[in-house]
């Protein structure tokens, strides 16, 4: 696995984050002076030095996509956390990435459009069209790690990176891969975060506290604050990691993609509850497990007026309430809502949870939704870091479009 967020870089350093409870949001004056309304986000720290080390001085040449930086690292950390090679000379025929991305490299597309409009195509350069296509962060990591399978990019709002990771997963269980790449990144900066400020979603009375700002679960959620970054994890049939001594973090049961329609309560922003209940049921199904064996949920829970609905689709989709209700927490108090990179930073987070352990707490819960306290017990929502063994974890990603993807993971055991 390899990760990019905006608490920490890197899997060691991330984990430390996580049980820390450490934030990665802060403000921006950049965005003070844009007149938005929240002028804090989660932006991951990457310096100059640590760009140097994934890209050349070619590949850096006009490179303008945040979103691009953090998923090559991300995806490299995860190809060489995995023990592969890169083969110089030939495709890996038997490796293939499915690398989520939304909108990609808006600082690209502003500096062509000034250009353009200036009559100045001509100096438009190479890099142009390979940054603002969806696809070129997948298009960047095949370069660089020479697989030769499908290559590709989805792109399913808040939902892609668990959407990726499921994707990978059906790939390989149909024989067409032995491994897959898979992940998501999203780019940073006010052209993506501006539509989110206009349409009020984001909270604007936290800008002197940042670290206060994102509170999933509690009834002082005021908005998502907007994140970015990205995940990345390397999905291996069980023979194949086996035959090469792989490290194995955890496995994946099954899952289920579906949308509600737009229908029955589901608009382009709001999700059908009955889509996702039946998202729910549907990865229990596929992953030929009970409710019962659920132990713990990574949910989407993003700090806004949806979080006591999500809840409720936990407790009707499992059918267990109050005690009977499966540990559940969100990271993004700590990092915001990284946006089209939510699931797969969250879906690494999932796995080391798992690998090793433990439950990070829901920073800025309190005070809990009352609607929330009153469907599960307030001991099910950790507020701090617990030492926890999870053999099984749900994790849920819900996005705009009324798109819904549910994964179920699993403790590995050799």
């Amino acid at each position: 696995m390899g990760v990019v967020s905006p608490n920490a870089i890197g899997l060691e350093n991330f984990e430390k984050a996580l049980k820390a409870g450490k934030s990665g949001i802060r403000f921006y004056q950049e965005l003070a002076d844009l007149n938005f309304r929240c002028q804090i986000a989660g932006k991951p720290d990457v310096s100059k030095e640590l760009i140097d080390q994934y890209f050349t001085p070619l590949q850096q040449r006009g490179l303008n996509s945040t979103g691009i930086v953090y998923g090559v690292i991300a995806g490299t950390d995860a190809w060489k956390d995995a023990g592969l090679n890169i083969n110089e000379e030939n495709p890996d025929y038997d490796s293939g990435i499915i690398f989520g991305n939304g909108t990609s490299s808006a600082d690209k597309y502003r500096e062509a459009i000034y250009k353009v409009d200036a009559g100045k195509t001509r100096r438009l350069g190479s890099s142009t069209v390979v940054q603002i296509m969806t696809s070129g962060i997948s298009a960047y990591l095949s370069g660089i790690l020479g697989c030769g399978n499908q290559v590709t990019t989805n792109s399913s709002a808040c939902s892609t990176g668990t959407e990726a990771l499921l994707m990978g997963c059906e790939r390989i269980q149909l024989g067409k891969a032995e491994r897959m790449l898979v992940g998501s990144c999203s780019d940073s900066g006010p052209y993506i975060w501006g539509g989110f400020d206009a349409i009020r979603v984001l909270p604007s009375a936290y800008n002197d506290k940042p670290d206060e700002a994102s509170r999933p679960l509690s009834s002082e959620a005021s908005g998502f604050v907007p994140g970015s970054g990205a995940g990345a994890l390397v999905l291996e049939s069980l023979e194949s990691a086996k035959a090469r001594g792989a490290k194995i973090y955890a496995e994946v049961l099954g899952g289920a993609i579906n949308n509600g329609g737009q229908r029955n309560g589901g608009t382009m922003t709001a999700a059908n509850p009955e889509a996702v209940q039946r998202c729910i049921s549907q990865a229990l199904d596929d992953s030929k497990i009970s409710s019962q064996e659920i132990d713990a949920i990574n949910g989407h829970l993003t700090a806004t007026a949806k979080d006591p609905d999500e809840i409720k689709n936990w407790s009707n989709a499992l059918k267990r309430k109050g005690k009977e209700f499966p540990y559940i927490n969100s990271i993004k108090g700590m990092i915001g809502h990284c946006i089209t990179a939510a699931g797969s930073i969250e879906n690494v987070a999932s796995v080391l949870q798992i690998k090793n352990g433990f439950l990070f707490g829901n920073k800025n819960c309190n005070p809990l939704h009352p609607e929330i306290t009153a469907a599960i017990s307030e001991e099910k929502i950790p507020k701090k870091t617990i030492e926890k063994d999870i053999k099984i974890l749900a994790k849920a990603s819900f996005g705009f479009g009324d798109v819904n993807a549910v994964a179920i993971f699993k403790k590995f055991k050799r």
